[in-house]
């Protein structure tokens, strides 16, 4: 199973640039692995969405952000999402006990994508190799170095 993170999903869903690309054509190339979101990522980017939309003072602002809105939406139908549920918390307050100085928010994608035995593709390598047996690769660069 290959977990796409935020940030990966974002490239994803703009698709274009080497960076696509260079995903598209490893994602291709793993066509028996079901590739997953977590709830978490919905969150940040609904979070994001919600916080433009705020923002938007004219009326054409605010239709851009609510089509946006929409797009996400109906993305995010397209994906398998796995949860944030019990196994995934006692995987994250492990995590947090053991006092892995990354983000909150990366350290719930962390223990969602562990309790799943899952990969994580993430260009966060530096903040993701520091949860312990997190496999964790970066598939927009032109090496397969990422592997943990």
């Amino acid at each position: 199973m290959i977990v796409l993170d935020t940030d990966i999903l974002t490239i994803v869903q703009r698709a274009a640039s080497e960076e696509y690309t260079r995903l598209v054509g490893r994602l291709d190339a793993a066509p028996d692995q079901p590739v997953c979101v977590t709830i978490v990522t919905f969150e940040e980017q609904m979070r994001g969405w919600l916080a433009f939309s705020a923002r938007a003072k004219s009326l054409a602002k605010q239709i851009h952000a609510y089509a946006h809105l929409r797009a996400l939406l109906e993305d995010f139908h397209t994906r398998p999402i796995l949860d944030f549920e019990n196994r995934a918390a006692q995987e994250f307050q492990h995590l947090v006990k053991s006092r892995i100085r990354i983000g909150t928010m990366d350290l719930k994608i962390a223990a969602i994508t562990l309790v799943h035995d899952a990969t994580l593709v993430s260009r966060n390598l530096a903040d993701f190799r520091k949860v312990p047996g997190l496999k964790v690769e970066d598939w927009t660069t032109q090496t397969d170095d990422g592997d943990r």
